[in-house]
């Protein structure tokens, strides 16, 4: 993440707490912190990006869940065991939906975020076509400077 990038995020953030929080002297607020490293990092960085700019942005988690069945037993003299077993249940959501979903001057998008190697799935492709299809805008964030000069193109065109 370049710098110019990273200060305008860091100054947007800053002037949403310092207009929550008025009575703060400025010294007082802490300049939250920003990374594009990991794919929680960058993705929390898109989605506040896109809120403190003014546009509805939210995290979509596919994953299931795991309902814990265990119970541990104790016998007559004091042994412990545990019966049971953990059980995974499958997420409800569509198969190789976007980590990011937005809405950027009245349109859906769709943010797929990917680090270092990470490729799209055969899901995420057929995600990405039915999007496409549907009339709304999809793609694939890298890091956050690719994220913004795509964001920059976007608004140019909306």
């Amino acid at each position: 993440m370049n710098k110019v990038n990273k200060q305008i995020l860091i100054e947007l953030a800053l002037a949403e707490l310092k207009s929550k929080y008025p009575s703060f002297p400025d010294h007082c607020i802490p300049a939250p912190k920003y990374s594009d490293k990991t794919a929680n990092g960058l993705t929390k960085c898109i989605i506040d990006y896109l809120k403190l700019s003014g546009w509805q942005a939210e995290r979509i988690s596919s994953m299931g869940r795991q309902i814990d069945k265990r119970v541990i037993s104790t016998d007559c003299i004091g042994r412990q065991r545990t019966i049971g077993s953990i059980q995974y249940i499958p997420g409800t959501s569509t198969n190789g939906t976007a980590d990011i979903s937005a809405t950027i001057k009245g349109r859906s998008v769709k943010i797929e975020v990917k680090i270092g190697a990470d490729k799209q799935s055969e899901a995420q492709r057929k995600y990405e076509s039915d999007v496409n299809k549907a009339g709304g805008i999809y793609f694939i964030a890298k890091d956050f400077d690719g994220f913004i000069d795509k964001y920059n193109e976007l608004i140019q065109t909306l």
